[in-house]
């Protein structure tokens, strides 16, 4: 490993290398975070986030059932579990 100053003219310059490289990294993401959300918003799958950036976190809105619909449900999985159950006795009887 080189000493001196040749190491430390090395540890700068990969340093200031290191950080343009994030620097263009940040505004390829920008760049790319823009164009999702004008994809999204053309397929309707929201409005795009102010600023363009997408915020972070935020999913589909949860669907809401009605009560009716919750009964149905509940009743289809009480009937699948109910014949599980007599599949199940009838293997170990």
């Amino acid at each position: 490993m080189p000493r001196g100053k040749a190491a430390s003219a090395t540890t700068t310059t990969d340093q200031t290398t290191l950080q343009m490289a994030l620097v263009g990294y940040e505004i390829e993401k920008e760049r790319i975070v823009a164009k999702i959300a004008e994809i999204q918003s053309q397929l309707g799958g929201g409005k795009p986030a102010a600023g363009g950036a997408a915020t972070s976190g935020a999913g589909p809105k949860k669907r809401v059932l009605s009560a009716a619909a919750r009964k149905r449900i509940a009743a289809a999985q009480r009937k699948r579990w109910a014949e599980h159950r007599r599949k199940a006795a009838a293997s170990k009887a």
